[in-house]
């Protein structure tokens, strides 16, 4: 018989780890015992590149057959904020009135814990024999930079010939409500960073200078004027928000020698990081003038078209909530956008409302469904 995971002390033992991007602080540790007490085989593995923190990650696969039915997400957190705003301990783990306490509750440590709690229920009614693998990708850097975690993770995968068929990260997707709403794609983004150059002079005699200002306004007009796209059946239109303009003049009669501005792009997969980029440059250059721009391309725009995956997930959650999710593309970026390009992917996890604030919360009562919904998931994939 296989040992059974009771998902609310693993999260609580997860959630006891202070480890806030990068550090680790023995959280992968105790996820790693927890999987090798269900037969699994684990890798741990330390990334680092220049100028970035060491990152620790984990992959941990059960049976060598395929399909590899891989879970994946992170047990690094965000920093506490204010402490002092906290009206429980942020690393204790409490549970009062029914309700898990502390920094990781829903992002993401209680959805890990109940991936494993409900997959080694699965493993217990089979008496751990089923048709395939199951895998765990979990990496130490969601909440940073993303750069030595779950990407390389993939690639140290596929250089061992180590292949996915179905991934579900358990990100927290649903807004209010559990079973609300399945994440099947993801918006692409884009940040820029915009310079433009004069020469400063006194104000009274602007033909010796050259004002930057003119020119910084009339881009951001450029780009801000018009509507990206209308959206598309499965994604909310492109939005490009300006999030600063900076010219650091203290002084009335001075024109500035230079001006800046920033801005992101959240866009749908009518586009590509490429394509926007050369429009950006093309009304720049429309202005003219002398300027710099510097862009950070966090992910690409992705679609996993609804399919098996999401509909056994889908399925799934309606059995347990009796709600039928949304298949959803909103909200931010996730390692999800790595894993793509290796397998279809969704997303669901618990209750988003309180992830990165004070008193971050999950209900048991979720959990438990949470963890219900995730072994029907593991069922109805390895059904015989």
């Amino acid at each position: 018989m296989t040992n059974t995971v009771d998902a609310l002390e693993l999260a609580q033992a997860l959630i006891r780890c202070p480890s806030v991007t990068p550090a680790d602080e023995g959280a992968l540790g105790v996820l790693q015992a927890a999987l090798e007490s269900l037969g699994f085989t684990c890798h741990r593995m330390t990334f680092s590149e220049e100028g970035t923190p060491d990152v620790e990650n984990l992959y941990a696969r059960l049976g060598s057959d395929e399909p590899n039915f891989c879970y994946a997400g992170h047990t690094d957190v965000v920093p506490v904020g204010n402490e002092a705003g906290w009206t429980v301990d942020p690393f204790g783990g409490e549970v009062i009135d029914g309700v898990l306490y502390g920094r990781g509750a829903t992002d993401m440590k209680g959805g890990i814990a109940c991936f494993v709690a409900g997959m080694s229920r699965f493993l217990e009614k089979r008496s751990g024999d089923f048709n395939g693998s199951i895998s765990l990708l979990i990496t130490g850097d969601e909440e940073g930079p993303s750069i030595n975690g779950t990407r390389k993770v993939l690639e140290w995968m596929k250089e061992r010939d180590e292949t996915l068929d179905a991934c579900i990260v358990g990100e927290p997707t649903n807004p209010t409500k559990l079973g609300e709403m399945v994440k099947i794609g993801r918006r692409g983004s884009i940040s820029g960073w915009l310079t433009v150059h004069g020469m400063q002079g006194h104000t009274a005699y602007p033909h010796l200078a050259d004002n930057p200002l003119p020119r910084l306004v009339a881009m951001l007009d450029a780009i801000t004027s018009e509507s990206l796209d209308e959206g598309t059946d499965h994604f909310q239109p492109s939005n490009l928000q300006l999030t600063t303009v900076d010219v650091g003049n203290t002084a009335t009669n001075v024109i500035p020698g230079e001006a800046k501005a920033a801005f992101n792009i959240r866009f749908n997969d009518l586009h590509t990081s490429e394509t926007l980029i050369s429009w950006l440059r093309e009304k720049f250059d429309s202005v003219g003038g002398d300027y710099d721009v510097d862009f950070h391309i966090t992910g690409e725009a992705f679609l996993t078209p609804p399919g098996r995956l999401s509909e056994l997930l889908s399925g799934a959650v309606e059995k347990a909530t009796g709600q039928k999710p949304d298949l959803s593309t909103t909200g931010g970026t996730s390692d999800a956008r790595f894993i793509k390009d290796f397998c279809p992917i969704a997303e669901f996890g618990l209750i988003s409302q309180t992830m990165h604030k004070v008193d971050e919360c999950a209900h048991l009562s979720d959990m438990e469904q949470l963890t219900d919904i995730y072994e029907m998931v593991l069922e109805g994939y390895f059904e015989e």
